[in-house]
């Protein structure tokens, strides 16, 4: 029994060694609570939403009055619950902050008719975005507020005007100053003419109009363009004792330089005197007989007499883009020794040669009190101005004797922003036929020759036909055999375009209704009088603020003294 027992021993030692030389077993240690933590935090770092950058509770995109309740609005903090009760609907009814986020919050509002009294219901809820392109953290944040532009000082105020001084102080490009002589353009051969907007070439550059830039002074920078109708004023630095060398208060310096007819031509055409207005110290002016002679600036004892106050360029063009004629009118003003600056007025206007000026009625909005204006569009060509007076949109006239078949012929124009109803009586007879007289009546309410388009803009120009709005016609009959017209309405809609500092009036929209009624065939011997009428109804379709507009807060801080400087 001894062999077995040694036989054994040997084993026991391998298995010993081999117990020593193994690592310690994971189920030896006892299980720490401190990774579990970490994954919990990790995970819930992971689900939870991005913190709000837009407090969606205190947003209210229709809360426009300062201090008072507005109507309908139920996110106004200033309405009670008793002006709540008077709500019929929200206009907001909803209030999110940026939409391409993938959670956020949204406040919704909604009135509970059923109560005694109504009341308004407000609530927050969690809205989630179901597109798979949407941001779930706003991690970058200089995105989310204004960076401070680089203050001006002395050190770097060169640098800042190398990098933005050639907008802001209008330095002349080197386009304009042209070389006549150069041989050999790319361009030689093909056919010269000027185009709109096209800066108007003179001998030495191109015809200067000009007009305040950064500030209110007057910049001489500022080329006058083809067909663009300008008129500026600014102000301009001046003393008695250097008047006579300041260029700007020269007559000369507005017509020395000859107008090429088209673009890198050497056709010239002379810029002529039209008329010389004197304008005295209190304002009178005084029409000179002969614009001959030229008058230049001259100093008598304290006073500089004949400077430059106004100019007004009047250029006359082809159809086919060559300026043929160009004249200006001036008015001179004096000075005395304590003026240290005026105000000078610039303007330009174009006319096509055999045509007659169509006034504008507005710029570049229309303006209340003006004519719309009107005209048609002979395909291939551009609109053309309505025959009838001054090129605008007419209704029919009422006279003193109402009677329909001798209006014919007396229109009214139709003034943007008034509302206007006109009238005449038709009296019917058993002799009268049906079909000379609904053509009578007709000529009678649209005119001989009613317009198809009309302006949007109180300045659009002819060549412009996408500024023009088509007439929308509609028909209201009956059903019969025999229709007359009695009824010719005109529904003109704008809307306000632009800046909602300075908002110009937009045509959109035209129609007009045409409303028939039958002629019953009257007995022998029998009359009957019917009234016939014209209206115009304008509507304003602006549109209100948008419920997903986010109102940028207004941040109410006083910059130091030095805010500007080097500028004053």
């Amino acid at each position: 029994m001894a062999a077995p027992r040694s036989a054994a021993f040997p084993v026991l030692i391998l298995l010993f060694i081999l117990l020593l030389l193994l690592p310690p077993p994971l189920w030896a240690a006892e299980p720490s609570e401190e990774p579990a933590d970490t994954r919990g935090a990790a995970q819930a770092r992971a689900h939870c939403a991005p913190a709000p950058v837009t407090d969606v509770a205190r947003l209210c995109v229709c809360d426009l009055l300062v201090a008072q309740c507005d109507v309908n609005c139920c996110c106004d903090p200033d309405c009670t619950p008793e002006e709540f009760s008077l709500f019929t609907a929200c206009l907001t009814p909803v209030v999110t902050g940026d939409s391409h986020l993938c959670r956020q919050k949204a406040a919704v509002y909604s009135l509970d008719v059923e109560a005694n009294p109504p009341e308004r219901i407000f609530q927050l809820i969690d809205q989630v975005n179901p597109s798979i392109f949407c941001i779930h953290a706003t991690n970058y944040k200089q995105a989310l507020y204004l960076r401070s532009p680089e203050m001006p000082t002395p050190e770097n105020f060169d640098d800042l005007l190398n990098e933005f001084g050639s907008a802001a102080f209008s330095a002349e490009p080197e386009s304009w100053n042209m070389d006549t002589d150069a041989p050999d353009r790319p361009d030689a051969n093909e056919t010269q003419r000027y185009e709109y907007g096209v800066p108007i070439q003179t001998e030495d550059a191109f015809l200067r109009l000009p007009s305040p830039v950064v500030s209110s002074w007057c910049s001489d920078a500022n080329p006058a363009g083809f067909l663009v109708n300008q008129a500026t004023k600014c102000i301009r630095s001046v003393s008695v004792e250097k008047c006579e060398s300041i260029q700007a208060l020269n007559m000369l310096f507005y017509i020395n330089s000859s107008i090429l007819a088209v673009p890198k031509s050497s056709q010239m055409v002379n810029i002529s005197v039209q008329s010389i207005v004197v304008q005295s110290l209190d304002g009178m002016k005084t029409l000179l007989k002969s614009a001959d002679v030229l008058r230049l600036p001259m100093i008598l004892e304290e006073l500089c007499l004949n400077i430059v106050l106004g100019v007004s360029y009047h250029i006359t063009y082809t159809d086919t883009g060559e300026i043929i004629e160009a004249a200006a009118a001036f008015v001179l003003g004096a000075i005395t020794k304590e003026a240290l600056s005026i105000q000078q007025s610039f303007q330009i206007s174009f006319t096509q040669v055999d045509t007659k000026p169509v006034p504008l009625s507005g710029n570049p909005g229309y303006v209340v009190g003006l004519p719309v204006r009107a005209g048609f569009w002979p395909q291939g060509f551009g609109i053309t101005q309505s025959t009838n007076k001054h090129s605008q949109l007419s209704i029919l006239q009422s006279t003193s004797t109402q009677d329909c078949l001798a209006a014919q012929g007396a229109r009214a124009p139709v003034l943007f922003g008034y509302n206007m109803i006109s009238g005449c009586k038709l009296r019917i007879t058993a002799a009268m036929k049906c079909q000379p007289l609904a053509q009578t009546l007709l000529d009678v309410l649209k005119g001989q020759n009613f317009p198809e388009y009309v302006a949007s803009f109180g300045n659009s120009q002819a060549q412009d036909v996408l500024d023009w709005v088509p007439i929308t016609h509609l028909h209201i009959s009956e059903q019969s055999s025999c229709q007359i017209p009695v009824s010719f309405g005109i529904e003109v809609k704008w809307t306000k375009y632009g800046s909602l500092v300075n908002p110009q009036a937009r045509i959109v929209n035209v129609t007009a209704t045409l409303t028939t009624t039958t002629l019953k065939q009257l007995p022998s011997g029998r009359e009957r009088t019917i009234p016939i009428t014209s209206s115009v109804v304008f509507t304003d379709i602006s549109s209100p603020a948008e419920p997903g507009y986010k109102a940028w807060p207004t941040i109410n801080i006083k910059l130091p003294f030095d805010f500007f400087y080097p500028f004053v």
